[in-house]
This record gives C-alpha cells, sequence and structure tokens, in this order.
C-alpha cells in the first residue's frame, strides 16, 4: 500500500500531468521508448520525495505530434511567485525523464531554473488548456 504525507489544505506541490492519451504513451507511435517504465520512474520518484512533487496522468493533453508530453506545473509558492506551467514535448527517453526529475526535484517551474537541454523541449500549451495551465 502506498502512503501520502498530509500537506496543509490548500497547498499544492510541484505536478507533473504525465499525457498517457490516445499517442503519448503509445508504443505504435514511439516504439523505441519504455512507455511503462518513464511512467514508473515517475510515480516512484515522487513517492521518495516526501510529497516535494506529485505525478498524474492525463487522457490526452492536445499536441499529440509532439508527444509524450508532460506538464510540469507550479507548486502553490511558486505560482504565489507569479511561475506559470511549463509544458514539454517529446519527453521520450531517459534523458529527458532525468531532467524533468531533476528540476522537479530542485523545485520546478517559479523556483528553480530547468536544465537548458531541457528548455529547447518546451512548448506553448494548446489553445483551450486552462486547466492544466
Amino acid at each position: 500500500m502506498t502512503t501520502y504525507p498530509i500537506r496543509a489544505f490548500g497547498a499544492r506541490p510541484c505536478t507533473l500531468v504525465v499525457c498517457r492519451g490516445c499517442c503519448c504513451g503509445d508504443a505504435r507511435k514511439n516504439p523505441g521508448t519504455d512507455h511503462a517504465g518513464q511512467l514508473a520512474r515517475l510515480r516512484e520518484a515522487a513517492a521518495a520525495s516526501g510529497g516535494r512533487f506529485a505525478v498524474r496522468t492525463s487522457d490526452c493533453l492536445g499536441p499529440c505530434g509532439q508527444a509524450n508530453v508532460i506538464v510540469v506545473q507550479p507548486s502553490t509558492e511558486a505560482r504565489r511567485r507569479g511561475a506559470r506551467a511549463a509544458w514539454i514535448g517529446w519527453a521520450l527517453d531517459n534523458d529527458a525523464t532525468d531532467d524533468v526529475l531533476g528540476w522537479v526535484e530542485a523545485g520546478g517551474p517559479g523556483i528553480a531554473e530547468p536544465p537548458a537541454t531541457l528548455t529547447l523541449q518546451m512548448i506553448p500549451p494548446p489553445s483551450g488548456a486552462a486547466g492544466v495551465r
């Protein structure tokens, strides 16, 4: 059984929203990627973070041509500082997963600067994606 630390009402950690819809996470579209392994690594790291960041999945985030997509949502503290969600496309290999994990472990948007290699993978959110910003 997995346990999660209790956090103060309203305070939210940095959160990864991992697309696992029609294209993201699909071995037919990106056959060289261990999609299940990537999601397991992200979830294991979140569980080991002591509540500093969380992971959830979404059926479809929209930019299917840039699969796999991960949205890094800032923590409540970072949002107070003006941070906004960062959309990352083409997160298909261990290097991209390592970069995402390193950034969120350091605090994510508004708290820590993303690795330079990860900024090259940042994409604009699709129109109408207000629920994930």
